[in-house]
């Protein structure tokens, strides 16, 4: 089993930024795959983005392409996603993920086994 846990959502203005943690449990957070989804009101939830278990493979939805990062640390078990320029289109709750038998990341929500609780961002024009 393990178990995420989000932090450093909030509320911010047009064009600022947030960096999002998701510290996970277990000791083979390494071969995870990892990603980021999020969730507006009345929304299904979207993809943000995905790293393989090594950290080298990332890859990002259109909408947050050269604006969100995504990295990991895995001596610390933890996944960030760096957000610069955002906007009020990315107001969400956003979920960290994980696959507890790939170490691939994916776009598809079906893939991922373990969710967090979810951290709000929400971004004022």
């Amino acid at each position: 089993q393990v178990q995420l846990v989000e932090s450093g959502g909030g509320l911010v203005q047009t064009g600022g930024s947030l960096r999002l943690s998701c510290a996970a449990s277990g000791r083979t957070f390494s071969t995870y795959g990892m990603g980021w989804f999020r969730q507006a009101p009345g929304k299904e939830r979207q993809f943000v983005a995905a790293i393989s278990g090594s950290g080298i493979t990332r890859f990002y939805a259109d909408s947050v392409k050269g604006r969100f990062t995504i990295s990991r640390e895995n001596a610390k078990t933890t996944v960030y996603l760096q957000m610069n320029s955002l906007n009020p289109e990315d107001t969400a709750v956003y979920y960290c993920a994980a696959r507890g038998g790939s170490m691939r990341g994916t776009s598809n929500l079906a893939d991922y086994d373990y969710w967090g609780q979810g951290t709000q961002v929400t971004v004022s024009s």
